[in-house]
């Protein structure tokens, strides 16, 4: 299922909306938080992609292990292999920053949301998620930035 799609390996193609989806739903979710007044423009943006980027970011980690498994069957040299394990596990910490991210993210909306308005959240919650939001961001951020670079590093230096 994540091996290929027409002949092209399924994680080349679902990188590239894993390398756009974080960035933009870090960048969307702490503007969400710290400007209520674009929170209803912004609102429907970072549900969604709060959403959608983890599912994505987990495809192109599943994908990436399946392109690892067959370059080990196609014989790759054991140095080539250790350097796509440490873009893996990028990728896997990637993931993780993603989910937390989009769990968060999505909290902070259904805190600051007209369902709950009325439910008596105390006032510091929203300020609490959106904190929480900017680390994760910042992190998620990070690990985009490690594991494109050290996955384009591979493919110029024709290790992939």
């Amino acid at each position: 299922m994540f091996r290929e799609i027409n002949g092209l390996p399924v994680h080349v193609l679902v990188i590239h909306a894993a390398v756009v989806l974080v960035p933009l739903l870090a960048l969307l979710a702490v503007a969400y938080g710290v400007l209520p007044r674009w929170r209803p423009r912004l609102g429907w943006a970072v549900a969604a992609l709060a959403v959608v980027t983890p599912i994505v970011a987990w495809v192109a980690t599943e994908s990436g292990e399946e392109l690892e498994e067959a370059l080990r069957a196609k014989g790759y040299p054991p140095d080539r292999l250790q350097q796509i394990h440490e873009h893996a596990e990028y990728g896997d910490t990637l993931f993780w920053f993603a989910l937390g991210l989009g769990v968060v993210a999505l909290l902070l909306v259904l805190s600051t949301s007209r369902l709950v308005a009325g439910r008596n959240l105390p006032r510091w919650l929203p300020i609490l998620l959106t904190v929480v939001v900017a680390v994760l961001a910042v992190f998620a951020i990070v690990y985009v930035y490690l594991t494109g670079d050290s996955g384009a590093k591979m493919v110029w230096d024709g290790v992939v």
